[in-house]
């Protein structure tokens, strides 16, 4: 190797002079001395690579040029002004074998489209962007947004809304296949010339929708970025619309998907109408499509549809009144729309919603100018509405069974409301014509020959029924009973009614006994099942009359004020034989024995209770006062279509299926929903098969005698409630299974505060009993129903459980002043009921039970067969007159 590669690194100084003179290391980052400083033999070499480029020619060196050249020499050279670059593929102190020095990037001698990160800069700095960048990147961002909307803008076209507002029938099918009916998407709509729509309508809907409809664009942009947020998180896109992208919306029904791209092509479409289309089109068209429920597309049709009425002559009241309507029907329309929302879309419900926004709309019409006070005031109540159902298809039986598909749909979230509007569907329920025949003429011949209101008004008005069959095997709603004719009676009766179902709910309680048994009175108030003594029917409880009631421990249940319950028999009879009373449990269900029932639920324990007729398939929101003794004899409200169901659990030996209406969907796209069979093991079918069998005793030679079918077993029960307000017949066979309800309530659905009326002297009898109109409608039917079909015997059941209480301990002696009969068991008899005043608010104890403030004696009247007038205070009476937990449907709200 030369000798001027072996020459040491010459120190590091120099400073700007030796910059000045032009000094420059080799490629290895030494510092060179001028040509002939050091003696050696290179001294003698030419201007070489090892030179620096300071020197000229033959060694001249060239002048100095300054600071700037030093730096542009440094920076040549690999370099910086304080160090030299360290040789390649050799490490330094400081630099790394493939790089320059910490932090510090090569430069790289090519210029960047985007200088990013920065050259030239260093830590934080190279990353912050340069205002060019920055100025360039939000031109281009723009500028790309203005063509993206430009070509959005040139893409899309005005729409025509009478070519595209439009809608399909649905076609519903019976169970055999055969056309029911074609409706709930027809166009119910007929176009008018905005000189035929009221100023008022047109300002009601600008007051309350959009203030700014006459001056802005037809877009709002706050209200897009809101929807566009909302979309983005899942939520709806609702809450961005203006008046023109209303228009613009209800010209799209084809595509109402709810999605960032459909919004968008709403938007371009609303900017286009906004600018090419005049404002009056554009409110003509907006009042023409808009959708104002009862199937009526226009304002001409809702005008017809709420008022019977042209367009032209609404006044300023009923403009605001149908502007509320656009905000959503299902919850404005003063009818109801009980079938989809029991509770939240209840008549009294929708009739305050509807007069709350009907206010605020005429309060904003005066506020922006657009309607002068003195008329505004004349506007303080609802309009008076007519009928809304138009579709003469609907009358009968018909609307009800419709809607009862509709909800089932919609509530299990098969097909939206919606998308059902629009229609376009093929529904195949499980409905029986002719069982559906059959149960309207049974009913009808009833109440033709012994139902007069004109006659009995102050007994015969208002009496109304409901009813439902299931099939056990499948859970497959046959047929039901809504009421009159769904054109003139709104409320499905066969859905929840807020009717209590009084002593039908007694085989639940039994259930329970058999399939967890009583508590041991020595253990724990919550016991573990191999604590517990299940129940045989032979099991002996006290059927005394005025019965004080136990706690399962042996002490006297007390309620939070320390008022004890004295539970009252049917006509204050005791039951059993004297001096105890004691009865077994197949003939106190025969004979609807009330103390027996109460007790046998304190023992089991009301948690259990509950939990039994939640099994077999009540829903939770119908049951009442679930943690009180009267819980066991049924002051719960479910709908006839639930207890139609939950005793078919006990017909399919504790196989709970749960009611459903439609069997498949199609449409266009092919099939679209197909229902599928999904049985919950609710009991041991030795429990259910043995509660079959104690109901078999109730009509052969009990209380259901009348439902007593040719050539049939059948298994049932009746039920009546205190104050005679409501009575129930509940049986099956096993291959049907029928409720029947009949109760007294004022039928005018406007009304509020609507009450349970008794029936005492109805139908010319002095009370009203479930072994009475309800157990003769339920035999007719289904003798009908049932002809031409194979009869199949229940199951025999396997025995169950102990005797319990087979010496039972004295019963407690009860608190009255009249001393029972020591006579023998009395004959059956029809009557299983007898009427007990209400307790008045301002007694301690809520229920109908007797109450005693020490054990020496009470006057309170005590409880009956079935239930009692008045619930806990949780469950007050709504303005429907349902007891508060209205929701007693199925599918966890309404029927179907």
């Amino acid at each position: 190797m030369s000798e001027h590669r072996r020459k040491p690194p010459q120190p590091q100084g120099g400073g700007r002079a030796a910059a000045r003179r032009g000094q420059s290391g080799s490629s290895s980052g030494r510092r060179a001395a001028p040509r002939g400083a050091t003696g050696s033999p290179s001294d003698s070499y030419g201007a070489s690579s090892h030179e620096s480029d300071s020197y000229g020619p033959g060694g001249q060196e060239r002048p100095p040029g300054g600071r700037a050249d030093a730096r542009r020499a440094a920076q040549r050279s690999g370099g910086g002004r304080r160090r030299a670059a360290e040789p390649a593929g050799r490490g330094g102190r400081r630099g790394g074998p493939n790089g320059p020095g910490r932090g510090r990037p090569a430069a790289s001698g090519k210029k960047r489209l985007i200088d990013y990160p920065r050259a030239g800069k260093y830590g934080v700095a190279r990353w912050v962007p340069s205002w060019k960048l920055v100025t360039g990147m939000f031109i281009g961002f723009f500028g790309g947004l203005v063509a993206v909307a430009g070509v959005g803008y040139a893409l899309v076209s005005v729409p025509n809304i009478d070519q595209t507002a439009t809608a399909q029938n649905n076609v519903y099918y019976w169970a055999n296949g055969t056309e029911m009916v074609a409706t709930g998407g027809e166009t119910n709509r007929q176009n008018v010339n905005l000189s035929q729509i009221p100023k008022a309508m047109q300002y009601a809907v600008i007051s309350q929708e959009n203030k700014t409809f006459e001056t802005d664009s037809g877009i709002d942009p706050k209200g897009i970025a809101r929807a566009v947020f909302n979309m983005a998180r899942g939520g709806e896109t609702q809450g961005g619309s203006t008046i023109t992208q209303q228009y613009v919306k209800n010209a799209m029904l084809n595509d109402q998907s709810q999605t960032v791209s459909r919004k968008f092509k709403e938007i371009f479409v609303s900017i286009k109408v906004g600018a090419t289309v005049s404002k009056d089109d554009i409110m003509e068209g907006y009042l023409n499509s808009a959708y104002y429920g009862r199937s009526a597309y226009g304002i001409q049709a809702a005008a017809r549809a709420y008022f019977n009425k042209d367009a032209v002559d609404l006044n300023e009241g009923e403009c605001a009144f149908l502007a509320a309507t656009l905000k959503g029907a299902t919850y404005y329309d003063p009818a109801g729309s009980t079938s989809i929302d029991p509770t939240g879309a209840s008549p009294a419900a929708n009739q305050k919603r509807a007069l709350t926004q009907m206010q605020d709309t005429l309060d904003k019409m005066v506020e922006y100018g657009h309607l002068n006070p003195t008329v505004r005031a004349k506007y303080t109540k609802l309009p008076d509405w007519k009928n809304p159902r138009s579709n003469n298809e609907l009358s009968g039986q018909v609307g009800y069974l419709v809607d009862l598909a509709k909800a089932y749909l919609i509530n299990n979230d098969i097909i939206s409301a919606d998308k059902l509007q629009q229609g376009g569907f093929s529904i195949y329920t499980t409905f029986d014509k002719k069982k559906v025949d059959e149960l309207e003429k049974s009913v009808k011949k009833v109440q033709k020959a012994n139902i007069k209101p004109k006659e009995r008004p102050k007994t015969d008005k208002y009496v109304q029924f409901g009813g439902a069959s299931v099939d056990p095997t499948t859970g497959a709603i046959k047929a039901i009973y809504g009421g009159e004719d769904a054109t003139k009676h709104f409320t499905n009766n066969a859905d929840a009614t807020g009717a209590q179902v009084g002593s039908t709910f007694k085989p639940f309680v039994l259930a329970a006994a058999m399939k967890w048994g009583v508590r041991d009175p020595d253990g724990p108030e919550s016991q573990a099942q191999d604590e517990r003594t299940v129940v045989s029917p032979k099991s002996l409880f006290s059927g005394e009359n005025d019965l004080k009631i136990k706690n399962y421990d042996g002490s006297i249940w007390k309620n939070e004020k320390g008022k004890e319950w004295l539970q009252e028999n049917d006509g204050q009879e005791s039951y059993g034989t004297a001096p105890k009373y004691n009865i077994d449990l197949r003939e106190a269900m025969r004979e609807s024995v009330n103390s027996a029932f109460v007790q046998l639920g304190m023992d089991v324990g009301l948690d259990k209770v509950k939990e039994s007729a939640m099994d077999a398939g009540l829903k939770e929101n119908s049951l009442a006062g679930t943690s009180f003794p009267s819980f066991s004899i049924g002051i719960s409200d479910p709908s006839a279509i639930r207890m139609a169901g939950a005793y078919a659990t006990f017909a399919a030996s504790g196989k709970q299926r749960e009611p459903f209406s439609v069997q498949r969907v199609t449409s266009k796209d092919g099939s679209i929903y197909t229902h599928k069979d999904a049985p919950k093991d609710a009991f041991e079918a030795k429990v259910a098969d043995n509660v079959t069998d104690v109901l078999k005793t109730v009509v052969e030679k009990g209380t259901g005698t009348n439902a007593q079918l040719t050539g049939r077993e059948v298994a049932g029960k009746t039920g009546t409630t205190d104050g005679n307000k409501s009575a129930w017949f509940v049986g099956y066979t096993p291959q049907l299974s029928t409720s029947i309800t009949m109760f007294r309530m004022d039928d005018d659905e406007s009304k509020k505060n609507r009450e349970f009326l008794k029936m005492f002297g109805t139908g010319g009898q002095e009370k009203i009993h479930g072994a009475s109109f309800p157990s003769e409608i339920w035999h007719d039917y289904m003798e009908q129903a049932l002809k031409g079909v194979k009869a199949e015997p229940f199951p025999t059941p396997e025995p169950i459980g102990e005797i319990v209480n087979d010496v039972p301990s004295p019963t407690p002696t009860p608190t009255v002043s009249e001393t029972p009969s020591a006579t023998p068991t009395p004959s059956p008899s029809p009557s299983e009921t007898t009427t007990s005043p209400s307790p008045t608010p301002t007694e301690s104890c809520q229920f109908d039970w007797q109450c005693t403030g020490d054990t020496t004696g009470g006057t309170d009247t005590g409880g009956t067969d079935g239930g009692v007038s008045s619930t806990p205070t949780a469950t007050s009476t709504d303005t429907n007159g349902n007891n508060g937990n209205n929701n007693g449907g199925i599918f966890g709200g309404p029927a179907g």
